[in-house]
Formats: structure tokens, sequence, C-alpha cells
């Protein structure tokens, strides 16, 4: 099975178990939105959890905040949104459809990449166990002529790009002899840009309404409070501001299921530092996010940093944190360093003086910013691409599973009588009662009890707890594991126990402290 057809029934899975389901669908849907279903926001919500906590219950110099979606206008031209957020968009006159320059470029890009991969699959083929894929790519003439076309064309790309120079990218497009996925000609557009912000109106009447945004991030609303947490909370640098909430951008080109969306959400912790202090810190930043990544256990090698050889102008550092997904290595998280860009362009269109004042040396400066920030959708889709699974079991059985972190999933427990009587519902339900103060559980009584097996492993359920009839003499519960499947009898009175070992984001916590 492909990595595409895998995406495909990951994709089903999730609007079959309730985790996402296309926005609006009675209507035909909206394109690009979706809404998270009943286990969908459990697993949100515990990712959400698991962020916050280690980023601001584990770190003393770290407070969060809750900025509006709104803001003054004036925020997003000193962020140099209005003037500078734009994709470079072309249309293809055959198909009347619209396409990201710079994606149809990288797509290309990409279609070398799978040539290069398929010489080294047939090389490795040829030579067997004796086959060096480093001196091969390095020394084949096929693999370096295509490589070399790669930098060039990625090249001019980015310097077409840095200088606003659409006809050149357009000229990339004509060279490469890039066709419309649609229409297949190559009968395009020139080249145009598309502010991605999405515009409204704020005021009682249409005459006299003013124009305003839906952010397209939630960091400048940490920019923005940077004096009132400092002075409020006497915090002293370094510090940092957390935020999670909703951002907007009209997305031309948004695809691969919640990877890319027009409403999607954030993570964002910006770090106040000293001029001078900021690589160090990135540094540190760049480690502890990766070690955040990798405590979940999804596979050290499925993550990769890509460090960012053209900067943008306020920064001069900057990583992302990438994830194998099923369609290949993409972003998962940002960390940049973006010297005093921010506050010093609020300061200049503000007219307010956005300074910390140092009372060690009695000097004031413009603290410069490491930023770290993660999308919560690419992060749920990261956890449900590592944790679908099927697998073939003893004696032909199949089951689809949900290999989900036991403390990322959405339902912890799920308690089961063997049978619907003889009073082993009642106890059942007892336990329930009695774990659901600390634990998301869920009560199932429906069909076999293999069936309903299957149904919690679909859904990432780490435990289920089975009542019957040998529990009404001795107190004793068959507790059965979703990875393992392996069962063991325990006595009710340890079930918190095992549910909380099982359970815990402390273990997660744990191996970031180390």
């Amino acid at each position: 099975m492909t990595q595409e057809e895998v995406f495909k029934k990951l994709v089903a899975h999730c609007k079959e178990y309730g985790f996402i389901f296309p926005s609006s669908e009675i209507y035909d849907g909206l394109a690009a939105v979706y809404d998270y279903g009943q286990l969908g926001v459990e697993l949100k919500n515990n990712i959400k959890k698991y962020w916050w906590d280690s980023m601001v219950k584990l770190n003393s110099n770290i407070v969060g905040i809750d900025a509006a979606i709104f803001m003054h206008p004036k925020v997003w031209e000193a962020s140099g949104h209005v003037g500078a957020f734009n994709d470079p968009l072309i249309d293809n006159k055959d198909s009347k459809k619209r396409y990201r320059a710079d994606v149809l470029i990288e797509e290309w890009c990409e279609k070398q990449n799978e040539k290069i991969n398929k010489e080294v699959a047939k090389a490795a083929k040829r030579f067997g166990e004796s086959f060096d894929e480093t001196m091969f790519r390095q020394t084949n003439p096929r693999v370096i002529d295509i490589q070399n076309k790669i930098s060039a064309v990625q090249q001019r790309m980015v310097t077409a790009l840095e200088e606003n120079n659409l006809a050149e990218v357009k000229q990339i497009i004509l060279d490469c002899e890039i066709v419309c996925p649609i229409s297949g000609s190559r009968n395009w557009t020139d080249v145009r840009q598309f502010n991605l912000m999405f515009d409204t109106k704020i005021g009682s009447v249409a005459e006299g309404a003013n124009t305003i945004y839906l952010r397209p991030e939630t960091a400048q609303g940490i920019f923005v409070n940077f004096l009132n947490v400092q002075k409020s909370g006497r915090m002293k640098i370094p510090f940092g501001i957390a935020q999670m909430g909703k951002a907007f951008r009209n997305e031309i080109v948004a695809r691969q299921f919640i990877f890319r969306m027009r409403e999607f959400e954030q993570m964002e912790m910006q770090f106040f530092v000293q001029p001078g202090q900021e690589i160090q810190w990135f540094n540190h930043w760049k480690n502890f996010r990766m070690k955040w990544h990798r405590a979940l256990g999804l596979g050290d090698d499925k993550y990769r940093y890509h460090d960012h050889e053209k900067l943008a102008h306020y920064a001069n550092a900057a990583t992302d944190v990438e994830f194998q997904f099923p369609f290949g290595f993409k972003e998962v998280e940002g960390i940049h360093s973006r010297t005093d860009y921010d506050l010093s362009r609020h300061q200049q269109f503000s007219g307010r003086k956005i300074q910390y004042f140092d009372p060690e040396s009695g000097e004031s400066f413009v603290p410069y910013v490491v930023e770290t920030s993660i999308g919560v959708d690419r992060m749920f889709l990261q956890i449900m691409s590592a944790a679908y699974a099927e697998e073939q079991l003893e004696g032909g059985e199949q089951r689809v599973v949900l290999r989900i972190p036991a403390a990322l999933a959405p339902i912890k427990v799920a308690v089961m009588p063997l049978v619907k009587k003889d009073g082993l519902p009642e106890v059942a339900r007892d336990i329930v009662n009695k774990l659901k103060f600390d634990y998301m559980c869920q009560y199932d009584e429906k069909d076999s009890i293999g069936k309903r097996y299957r149904r919690q492993d679909a859904i990432g359920t780490p435990l289920c707890v089975t009542v019957d009839h040998q529990t009404l003499e001795d107190g004793m519960v068959t507790v059965r594991h979703r990875d393992s499947m392996q069962q063991q009898r325990i006595k009710i009175e340890e079930l918190q126990q095992i549910v909380e070992t099982e359970v815990s984001m402390k273990k997660l916590f744990e191996k970031l402290m180390d």
C-alpha cells in the first residue's frame, strides 16, 4: 500500500470515528475548513495542554496571555503584513484554476528528487549489501545533473521572490515546462501578488465602518502586550510570553487535509532576551523543542531540522522542525531569532517607547526575540499519521489501531461489562464514576467483547477494563493494553494507579527535564 493510499485511509478514518469532519458538510462543505469532532477535540485539547504545561508550568520565566483576534489596523502595518504578506499567484487559462507559483516550482523540484530516489533504488537493488548510497549520490553523473538542476531552479526562485521579480517567477515555470495538473497545458497568465489577510468592517454603520483584519498570526498580540506583561508581572529578562489561538489566512492552495487551512490554531512563545544573547537562546529553544516532539515516542528518525539558508530580513537565525508525513518531510514548527525587529517597529508606528529597563546596568534597550511557533492542526495530523496502523493478527484477523501516545489519547480508559446483565453493568458504571473525575472514560456495552476491543483500538484508547462474573466474587477486573493486547487481572482498588501510570503527562515532562 502506497503512502498516498495510507493517507486517504487516515482521512476517512478521521471522519468515520469522529475526529475531523468537513465543515458545513450538509451544504457540500467549505474548501480548506474543517470541524473537530467529539474525539478530535479531546486530542486537540490534550496537545494544547502538553504544549502549554511544558512551556508555562515547567518554566518559571514564561507566562501566558490570550490576546484578542481583532487588533488595531496599524498593528499589521507595523508588522509588515499589510504591505508584504503575499503569495505569488498564477492562473492557467485553459482550466481556469489558480495556483501558487512557488508551490508549482517546489512540486517540480520534488518530482526531480523522486527521479533521484528511483536511481538510488535501482542501484541499491543492483549492488545489494555493498551499495554505498552516499557515495552513489555524490558520484553518479545522472544524479549529480538532476541535483544541479534542482539547486539552480531553487536559487532562481529564491532570488526572484526576494526581488519581487514576478516575471522571472513565471519564466522559471516556463523553463521547467510545468503544466497545469488539470488541463495539462502550459497556457499561463502572468504572476501577481495576492495578500493573504482576511479583512472585515468594524463599526455601527457601513458608511462609518473601518477596515480591520482577522489576525494571520498570534505573535503580534504578544508583542503589543510586552510592556503590559513585563510591568504587571515584574518580569526580568530573559522571559517569555506564550499564547494559543486561532489565526486566519486566505490560502489559495490549501491542501493535504488539515496541513494547510484557512482557519487554524497556533501555539507560539516569544522569548525576550538581551541583545547579543539571542543565538545562545535560539540554540536552547531549538534543542528543547525537538526534545518536546521526540518525547512522544513517534520515532526519532521521523524528525529533522531544516536550517534556513535564506533568512527573512528581520531574522539572524531560523530553523524548522520537520516531520515525515505520508506526503514527505514537512514543517511542523519554526524557531526563529527575530532580533529587535518586532518591538522596534511597534515602537516606531505607535510612537510609544517599548523598551526594557535593566536595573543592574541602569540601561534601557529594545529586547531581542527568539520565537517558537507550532501549528496545533499540523501537530494533530503529525500524531494521527504516526499513530495509524493496520495490523495482521494471529488467526488471520486484522485490526486498525491508533497508537496515539497514551497521555494525549482522547479516551484514556474504556470500561466494559462482559454481558449486559447479572449486575455487571452496575459494577462497570461504578468504576467509570470513580475514574471520570481524573480521566476521560467511556462506558461500552454494545456488541461482543472482541468488537468492542477493536472499536477502542480504532480510536486509540490505551486501556480497556472488562468486568466479568468473576469480578463479583473476587473484586478483580481484566485490564487490556492497546499496543501489546496483553491482559492482566487486577483489583478494582488498583485501577486508579494503573491508569495514572499509563496515561499521565508527568513521564513526558520528566523527559524534557533530563
